[in-house]
């Protein structure tokens, strides 16, 4: 029996993925801790600890679907966590072959043994699938901002028109980001390490022998061997916890601008069209942004969960009570919501449509009040900048008032015309003759120049 991709088959479609959802699925969990448990025997055995006959039979039955999850589910309410049944059941399961090697099963280990070194490769197995829809993110942005380096688009501060920019450098934005936190996450995840420390941290139970398992254990997980037992340091899952934190905050900003671009006022930028796909149940003709959506639910809900793991860190002593029980599920719940957003996030990039001439007429809403800060650093440069501040920001407030352009207002000016003919209004009134250095931002940051 497998479990299904989704555990709840209504939701979890929109807000993660399959490989995320089969990678923190219950099935998934006890198979690490099984993982754990024939990789110990193999290491032991390997460091003369236990009979080299009593692996076959351990291994053998290290597969999580001999086990009933419910089982194993009822029993953990009453031990405190599932480590505990689960080498209850593995024992009686190895006695009935071989009740020899039953006698070795777990040998010298703890529960957090089993459960941290399970979560770990988790997380291993998580963050391919999440670096692959990041993948694809990283490449759709990177010739975004290429193909539209030269396509002006207004900029928005404090959700006004601001100055010209281009499309190409919005995108490169996003992919700065972007790459900083895939920095961020594979940091995160080398820091990742297998836990072994017996009851109390000590491996006392295996004396002179401690050392040559655990670093045979390593091996066997290919997983870094760290200088000694982390039970209570959980800095290692809560660097992962708020890289991933950072991811959801950065692919929400991007969600925000999206659905900001796909407002009908504006119509710049549409997610990408297919059947079903932002339909609503009473209005045929929207197109609502269904995928910028879930990027903004993780971004709202992805900060609690976070901030629940960080207060999770304070814990007692060698071992831990309530703070690392709080990570079991919160984790997991982290890791398939930020999943989520990040597929969609590369779906909708991959597919983005852009409109360049409404992003070109957008610009022009305001009938050239965006361009008065170009218009006063060339006159700045022959009167002086506060005199050629207060000329320009009169010829703002006429050209508002009267409902005319900028430009027309400052053609009747002959203080203005004096200094600045048709052709110098005509440069200083083209939107991409004021992007500054859009162009050789968006060259560094494909360049990798991020940071």
């Amino acid at each position: 029996m497998t479990d299904p991709a989704f555990g709840d088959p209504l939701l979890d479609p929109l807000f993660t993925t399959p490989a995320a959802a089969v990678a923190f699925s219950p099935r998934r969990r006890l198979q690490g801790m099984l993982d754990f448990e024939a990789a110990l025997a193999r290491a032991e055995a390997r460091a003369g600890v236990i009979p080299t006959e009593a692996v076959g039979p351990i291994a053998a039955a290290c597969r999580a679907e001999l086990y009933d999850l419910g089982e194993l589910g009822a029993e953990a309410a009453l031990a405190g966590n599932t480590a505990i049944p689960m080498v209850k059941h593995l024992t009686r399961r190895v006695k009935a072959t071989d009740a020899e090697a039953a006698r070795f099963v777990h040998w010298g280990a703890t529960s957090q043994d089993a459960m941290d070194t399970g979560l770990v490769l988790q997380l291993r197995t998580f963050a391919d699938g999440l670096d692959a829809d990041l993948g694809r993110l990283d490449r759709a942005l990177a010739e975004l901002a290429d193909r539209h380096r030269g396509t002006p688009m207004i900029a928005r501060t404090w959700l006004q028109h601001a100055l010209p920019t281009t499309l190409g450098l919005k995108a490169a934005g996003w992919l700065d980001a972007l790459r900083r936190d895939r920095a961020r996450l594979a940091a995160a995840g080398e820091r990742l390490a297998l836990q072994f420390g017996g009851a109390a941290g000590t491996l006392a139970a295996l004396g002179p022998k401690a050392m040559p398992v655990a670093e045979a254990l390593a091996e066997e997980l290919d997983l870094p061997l760290p200088a000694l037992p982390w039970h209570a340091a959980r800095d290692r899952v809560v660097e992962t916890a708020t890289a991933l934190g950072l991811l959801a905050g950065t692919l929400g900003k991007l969600g925000r601008d999206l659905s900001l671009m796909m407002q009908t006022e504006v119509a710049e930028a549409f997610e990408p069209a297919a059947p079903g796909r932002g339909g609503s149940s009473t209005m045929p003709h929207k197109r609502n942004p269904v995928g910028a959506a879930v990027l903004l639910a993780a971004a709202v809900r992805a900060p609690a969960l976070v901030s629940g793991l960080l207060a999770g860190m304070v814990q007692e002593h060698e071992r831990g009570l309530g703070g690392w029980h709080a990570e079991w599920q919160a984790l997991p719940d982290l890791c398939r919501l930020v999943a989520g957003s990040a597929h969609q996030a590369a779906e909708i990039v991959s597919g983005l449509e852009i409109d360049a001439e409404r992003l070109r007429a957008d610009i022009g809403i305001t009938r050239g009040l965006i361009m008065a800060e170009a218009v006063t650093m060339a006159l700045g440069e022959r009167m002086g900048r506060m005199a050629a501040h207060e000329r320009v920001s009169a010829a703002s407030r006429r050209a508002a008032e009267e409902g005319r352009s900028l430009r027309a207002v400052l053609e009747e000016d002959p203080q203005v015309t004096e200094l600045l003919d048709v052709e110098a209004l005509d440069r200083l009134f083209d939107p991409l003759n004021y992007v500054g250095a859009a162009d050789a931002f968006v060259d560094r940051v494909l360049a990798g120049r991020c940071g």
